[in-house]
């Protein structure tokens, strides 16, 4: 089943984001088998100010599990933050379902 995080940066958070990215992409190649597809949401600026990661878990909790372990949660790095079960439709330009 997938779910998708869709986590907004705490204010002032982008130095902490630095700081900790090599972490969370070491994390990221860690856990790469369940992760469908992701990536930082960007502000006005350009800069990242979130993330949307769909993943591939079993269930919720294991998908819980998968985002509390990454580094960004660790470092309480986002102010808000949705999980949801999630459905790929379309893909790479082609309706899947």
């Amino acid at each position: 089943m997938q779910f998708i995080l869709i986590a907004h940066d705490r204010d002032g958070g982008l130095a902490l984001r630095k700081q900790i990215r090599p972490d969370h992409l070491a994390y990221l190649t860690e856990i790469a088998g369940s992760i469908v597809f992701g990536g930082p949401l960007i502000d006005d600026a350009g800069d990242p100010c979130g993330s949307m990661i769909v993943y591939e878990a079993p269930d919720r909790a294991a998908a819980e599990a998968l985002i509390a372990n990454d580094p960004y949660s660790r470092a309480n790095l986002f102010g808000r933050t949705e999980i949801r079960a999630f459905r790929t439709v379309v893909r790479d330009g082609r309706v899947t379902a």
